[in-house]
């Protein structure tokens, strides 16, 4: 006796009734589903992007077509050619200017880096406490400003703290930002005491990346501190410190808080720094124009260094297999 059974088939026939295997549908649901990812990662992006073309992109392209131009604010902007980059190339301060941020630049560098440099090894080898890393970073949670102004007490001639030390101590005071000669060096080791402790930090993790099986071999070898330092920490540290150089250098050229708050540019154009500079043409003087070719000057000088900088220390290339 035969039973009729009511129950579904146990699956679905393979074929259509033309005979054609169906096809999958996943196609539209993934394509649907990077429609959505791009719509989402525009969303995020877009706040950033909009800062960007409004305070980066759109004011660098006013300060070009300024730059030929002369405007001061008053009266519309005046076409005037080449006229300003004539004048920048005969202008003396704006050469002397240049000159100080030069020298600033190689004093805050030469004792930045090797400074952060030598924080960074000792944090790494030494100890890794996450409070003495705190305590390295507190100085760069100040402003520039407020840095200024605490240093401009510390170092004042007569009431200074630390000129009292120094006078104690039997020495002559030193007028630190007073003297043409100490000025320039004095702001330079101001701002390498506010951001020594953030490159620090930044030559720091890339020394994590190290592999520590490799100081371990290096060791069983018997080499010493000194040989692996030069060994095995420079060159694998080399991409991430031609990247912190390339950084150090473009805020090196563009030092002005320091300056606006302890000299003004004195004394007599001692610490004059070419943004300084460019400030009193603008805002002082109302010289738009020329101080925006000035301005494209300094971009066009900051693109060359980081562009032979890059090429240079190899910054795209690791030695880390």
């Amino acid at each position: 006796m035969t039973v009729a059974s009511n129950s579904p088939p146990s699956h679905l026939p393979l074929h259509d009734a033309a005979g054609a295997q169906p096809k999958p549908r996943t196609r539209s649901v993934r394509a649907g589903s990077e429609h959505g990812d791009g719509a989402l990662a525009a969303l995020f992006i877009a706040p950033a992007m909009l800062g960007f073309l409004v305070f980066l992109l759109w004011p660098t392209l006013r300060g070009i077509y300024l730059s030929f131009t002369r405007f001061n604010l008053l009266t519309p902007a005046q076409w005037v050619g080449l006229d300003n980059y004539v004048r920048m190339v005969h202008d003396p301060i704006f050469w002397d200017s240049l000159t100080v941020t030069v020298e600033y630049v190689l004093i805050n560098i030469g004792v930045q880096t090797v400074s952060a440099l030598a924080i960074a090894v000792l944090l790494q080898r030494l100890t890794q406490s996450a409070v003495l890393r705190g305590i390295v970073l507190t100085p760069y949670l100040m402003s520039n400003v407020v840095a200024g102004i605490v240093w401009l007490w510390i170092l004042d001639t007569q009431l200074g703290i630390g000129n009292e030390v120094i006078g104690a101590l039997g020495f002559d005071r030193i007028p630190f930002l007073a003297d043409d000669t100490w000025a320039i060096p004095t702001i330079a080791l101001i701002n390498v005491w506010r951001h020594v402790g953030y490159t620090a930090l930044l030559l720091f993790a890339g020394l994590q990346a190290i592999p520590n099986e490799m100081y371990e071999a290096a060791k069983v070898d018997g080499a010493s501190e000194w040989r692996m330092f030069r060994r095995i920490t420079m060159p694998l540290l080399r991409p991430v410190l031609a990247v912190v150089l390339i950084m150090t250098v473009i805020g090196s050229f563009q030092v002005f808080d320091t300056v606006a708050v302890t000299t003004q540019g004195g004394p007599a154009n001692a610490t004059n720094v070419l943004q300084y500079y460019i400030y009193g043409s603008a805002f002082g003087r109302f010289q738009f124009g020329y101080a925006s070719a000035m301005s494209v000057a300094l971009l066009v000088v900051l693109s060359a260094i980081t562009f032979v900088q890059y090429r240079l220390t190899r910054a795209g290339q690791t030695d880390l297999g």
